[in-house]
This record gives structure tokens, C-alpha cells and sequence, in this order.
């Protein structure tokens, strides 16, 4: 199986350097670089812009010290805080509202993946101009598609973004998504970026879609193959459950799924990773409030046990 993706992946590589490659999108190099999060000793925990869809970004920002959070996500896609049609306008304002209330941005994400999708490039020129280190794109999605299409598509996306990623000094943070997308397995997105520059292109790791797709303790080969180029990493918990005949992995609050948390943070520590942690309370509870604060809470007694402070 491994050595099929290691040639698709070649085969993909090939075909990005013949003539039928697409020329690299038009981006604007930084004029200014912010200097963005300070290093820290510890993992920083982050908010998922999104998370308070009910509240508009300029009001989010002073939430987030009082949460209990480090600094934010920040998120552009439809139906979001940040909408396409308007990105050009409010990615920038959006980070100048947390950063002016003393919230560090450490993440802009978007749900899109082709290179010269505006809102993704306008991502990736902002995150350079105001200091967000990173940029996440969405998933490649094999959906309606032969998985050895797509593949060689992401393949020719990723590269493409990671010159981009190079022009405005960021670094992609690909996400290990659910099983119908590119990455959902770990080893498909891992024989595809391996080849490119480590400083550039790196994995948001989702613990819990790791954890929810390895019987037993797979997720710490997943964790293993990956730990050197992991930039960020998604805190959510789950657990599988029937409905109506059908299997399917839920979400839940920190600690009540199948994440071993104690073993994970504490894997990342021996790592010495100090990169973002994203809280994503993907479940609907009655107090959304009272929910992010409780995992946050969970998050950081966990994360103190695991780098001993």
C-alpha cells in the first residue's frame, strides 16, 4: 500500500514538472512583516474563530484572555466571521482587532484549496503582511472523484501553495482530515508533502480524526511518522456511535472519547513542540460558554502535567 502512494506520489511530482504545469499565481510579497506571536515555552492554546458564529470578530477579541484562551484561529469561508466575497476587507481588519486588544493570531484558515483561489491567496499575502505565522487550507475532498485524480491534484496544489507559502513568508498547515478527504489516512498527505521544504509546508494533526480512523493505538504511528513537520494541532475529542444503522464518529467534550490525551501531550513534549493547539468544540451543548470553558480547562491541566508547569 505504501509503496503505491510513494509512486503515485512520484508519479505526481513528474507531472508537476512537465509542461502542463499552471503558472504560480500572482501573489504580493509582504511590505511590512509583523512580528507576530512571541516564541513561547509552551503550546499555546488557541479559540476557532468560528466557534462564536453568533457574535460578530470586533466583539470575539476582548473574549478571548477571559476565556482562558492564548490567541485565536482566525477563519475565512462561507457562512463564517470572515466571508469570501468580503475577505479582502476584513481578513485584515479581523487581525488588527484581536492583535489591538493583545490576542495573538496564529492560525488564518480557509476552506478552500486551489491556488489561485482569491480568498486563499489574499490568506496567504495578510498572514505575511500582519506576522500570522500560518495559513490552513481546506480539505481535498475524493468525493465524486477517482482517488488517484485527486491525489495528483493535491499533490500539484500543495507544491504550488508551498512557493506561494515561500513568497509571503508563511507555512502551510495541512490538516489530517476525515476518511473521504486527501490526508484523512496520515500516509497519503505524508508521501505527498515529504518531498518539500519542511519550513514550508508542515500538518495542523487533528487527534481526534487520527485517533477516530486507527483501531486501537494507530494514531501514535500516524503521531510518529508525522511529529517532525507537525505546526499545529487540532484539539477535539470524539467517539463512534450508531444512527439509524450507520456508524459514525461524534464529537464530545475533552476527555469523554477516544483521545488519550495524557499520552499524546506528552508525546508532543518529548517533541518539544510549542506550536498553536486549536480548541474546536465541534458538539452543541446547552452553554456553549460554560462547554469552552470547561475544555479549555481540561486542556491546559492536561497540557501542565504533560511539560511539567
Amino acid at each position: 500500500m505504501t509503496a503505491g502512494i510513494a509512486a503515485l506520489a512520484r508519479r505526481a511530482a513528474a507531472q508537476q514538472g512537465g509542461p502542463a504545469q499552471p503558472p504560480l499565481p500572482q501573489v504580493n510579497p509582504p511590505s511590512r512583516h509583523l512580528p507576530g506571536p512571541q516564541p513561547r515555552a509552551t503550546p499555546a492554546v488557541c479559540l476557532y474563530g468560528d466557534q462564536l458564529l453568533k457574535i460578530n470578530y470586533e466583539d470575539v477579541a476582548p473574549m478571548i484572555h477571559p476565556l482562558g484562551f492564548d490567541g485565536v484561529e482566525l477563519m475565512a469561508q462561507p457562512g463564517g466571521h470572515i466571508e469570501p466575497e468580503h475577505a479582502e476587507l476584513h481578513l485584515e481588519r479581523a487581525i488588527e482587532s484581536m492583535t489591538g486588544n493583545g490576542v495573538d493570531v496564529y492560525c488564518m484558515s480557509t476552506s478552500f484549496t486551489a491556488p489561485n483561489d482569491p480568498t486563499l491567496r489574499l490568506a496567504l499575502e495578510w498572514a505575511g503582511e500582519m506576522g500570522v505565522p500560518m495559513v490552513r487550507p481546506g480539505d481535498w475532498k475524493f468525493t465524486d472523484v477517482e482517488p488517484e485524480a485527486r491525489l495528483v491534484e493535491a499533490q500539484r496544489d500543495i507544491s504550488i501553495l508551498s512557493q506561494m507559502a515561500r513568497q509571503t513568508g508563511t507555512t502551510l498547515a495541512i490538516r489530517n482530515g476525515t476518511a473521504d478527504v486527501v490526508g484523512g489516512s496520515v500516509w497519503d498527505l505524508y508521501f505527498i508533502v515529504r518531498g518539500l521544504d519542511q519550513r514550508l509546508v508542515g500538518y495542523d494533526f487533528d487527534i481526534a480524526n487520527a485517533a477516530g480512523q486507527s483501531a486501537g493505538n494507530g494514531w501514535e504511528i500516524a503521531l510518529r511518522l508525522v511529529l517532525p513537520r507537525i505546526k499545529m494541532v487540532t484539539a477535539r475529542d470524539v467517539y463512534w456511535s450508531k444512527d439509524s444503522g450507520s456508524w459514525k464518529l461524534t464529537d464530545c467534550p475533552l476527555g469523554e472519547g477516544m483521545v488519550d490525551w495524557p499520552k499524546f501531550l506528552a508525546a508532543l513534549a518529548r517533541h518539544n513542540f510549542t506550536g498553536p493547539i486549536s480548541l474546536h468544540v465541534g458538539y452543541s451543548p446547552k452553554d456553549e460558554f460554560s462547554a469552552i470553558r470547561k475544555d479549555v480547562q481540561f486542556l491546559k491541566k492536561q497540557l501542565a502535567a504533560a511539560y511539567g508547569r
